[in-house]
């Protein structure tokens, strides 16, 4: 901030400051403040250059600035009035809040400050640079935007420490990855079910969920959840406003059809020694007689 200051002929400066309060008997030294002390360098002199340099500004420092003087006479203290405004402007991403997947966007980097033609923009996600990114225009252009692409975006001039308040991008997209999730052994007991829920990835989550039995057109079933009754195989659909996805089907076993796999699958691997049996009580019964 430049500044320059006169003074009545007959008065020696014996100290020259720069403030931001003129509350209390004697405003305080900014280069005494420990906020300031490493930042704040006075280029001027104790004749009429008041000029002030702060370095590694922050919002923090968006203040009213006022130069004082003492001199060595009594009456010889001032202050220039009403001081200098700082006032600090800073990067902000500008983007959709929401975007779907498949979609282009266009996330902008802006400032009010007046930045050369030559500047260069780096852009990061969730804190980590976009090393591929660094741009001459202030955009970031995302063509055919993914889920991978949400995240947390912010920016920065290259050659400066300063980044941006990060900005949320939100992908919305249909559900994926849809499966059925089958609680036990999936062999329902007489009297009994098995408990079925549809599992998906999707954004915003699916809240809608359709049951149906293979070689049925017709829903059996809604709800997340679903208890099967009877042996089949059964899938699921997932829904929501961006789209739909079946998941694969899975069996539903009743427990008279294992009893009856179970005794076809002993008399396959038994079925010769039974048969010995039987003929071995034949022959007897023939020889008693």
């Amino acid at each position: 901030m430049r500044c320059n200051y006169t003074y009545p002929t007959g008065y020696k400066i014996e100290k020259a400051f720069w403030t931001e309060s003129l509350k209390g008997a004697e405003p305080p030294d900014l280069s005494n403040d420990p906020e300031y002390s490493q930042r704040l360098q006075y280029l001027g002199d104790k004749q009429q250059n008041c000029t002030v340099r702060l370095s590694h500004v922050t919002l923090k420092d968006e203040h009213m600035y006022y130069f004082r003087f003492i001199t060595d006479k009594d009456d010889g203290k001032w202050t220039g009035y009403p001081g200098v405004t700082l006032n600090v402007t800073d990067l902000q991403v500008e983007s959709p809040e929401r975007v779907t997947e498949g979609d282009s966007v266009n996330l902008t980097c802006k400032s009010s400050c007046a930045l050369t033609d030559r500047a260069t923009f780096i852009w990061y996600r969730n804190s980590q640079p976009l090393t591929e990114r660094r741009d001459r225009n202030n955009e970031l252009l995302l063509q055919s935007v993914r889920r991978e692409d949400s995240g947390r975006y912010s920016c920065a001039v290259d050659g400066h420490t300063h980044i941006s308040p990060a900005v949320q991008l939100n992908v919305t997209y249909p559900p994926r990855s849809v499966s059925v999730l089958m609680s036990g052994s999936g062999v329902i007991v007489e009297g009994d079910s098995v408990t079925l829920n549809c599992i998906s990835d999707s954004n915003p989550p699916a809240l809608n969920f359709s049951w149906f039995k293979e070689k049925e057109t017709s829903a059996v079933g809604s709800g997340q959840s679903f208890s099967a009754l009877q042996s089949g195989r059964f899938y699921c659909q997932a829904h929501n406003q961006h789209g739909s996805q079946r998941s694969d089907a899975v069996t539903v076993t009743g427990e008279a059809f294992i009893n009856t796999l179970l005794y076809l699958h002993i008399i396959h691997q038994f079925g010769e020694l039974i048969m010995m049996i039987f003929l071995f009580q034949f022959i007897m019964l023939l020889v008693g007689m």
